[in-house]
């Protein structure tokens, strides 16, 4: 049997592996205040391949909007942020984070007050966790007042209600659209475009 009658069967196996399996993004999930604006401001930074808001942190399994925003659950809304780290890195994803939110401010962002909206990391594995710590560091050589970011084991993240994905962009016109979340978003793309 000659090496290519061998080989091609192991090729046409791989080859199928790799169209039924992509590659997979890595992911991290973090918190900052209203996940609409989390959500908006990550699907600006280059290599993020996708944007999931949710809640975690909590002991309530399957909570609803409705629930976490009782403070009973113990959750916060946070965004499952998938990227390319062929494009982009875990340290850029979390030192972008620094800059999409308040993290000395305690109990929420803005006008937007309650555990639900805090600042927290949620790490999956040790090297995210180590990552995160650095992160937090760094950042807070550039502030003057202290970080308050909680950073803590991923336990689980649930997916919010559908009207919650990709708020901004399918709302743009509400109020907390315009008055929130538009100014946000043009803050940071003026960060990213001074970066280039």
């Amino acid at each position: 049997m000659n090496i290519l009658a061998r080989t091609l069967p192991i090729l046409a196996a791989s080859l199928a592996m790799s169209l039924t399996n992509p590659v997979q993004a890595d992911s991290i999930v973090v918190g900052g205040g209203c996940f609409w604006c989390l959500d908006a401001s990550y699907k600006l930074l280059p290599g993020v391949t996708h944007v999931t808001c949710g809640y975690s942190g909590g002991t309530t399994s399957h909570p609803s909007y409705e629930e976490v925003c009782t403070e009973t659950t113990g959750h916060a809304e946070v965004v499952k942020v998938d990227y390319d780290p062929a494009k982009v890195s875990m340290d850029k994803v979390l030192a972008y984070f620094w800059e999409v939110h308040n993290p000395t401010q305690v109990g929420g962002q803005g006008n937007d007050m309650g555990a639900q909206y805090r600042s927290i990391i949620l790490y999956s594995d040790l090297a995210q966790k180590v990552a995160a710590e650095k992160s937090r560091v760094e950042a807070q050589k550039g502030l003057s007042s202290e970080i308050t970011t909680e950073i803590v084991p991923l336990k689980k993240f649930w997916p919010a209600e559908d009207y919650h994905q990709d708020y901004f962009a399918k709302n743009p016109d509400r109020a907390y659209c315009t008055m929130v979340i538009r100014p946000k978003v043009a803050k940071l793309k003026h960060l990213l475009e001074s970066e280039k």
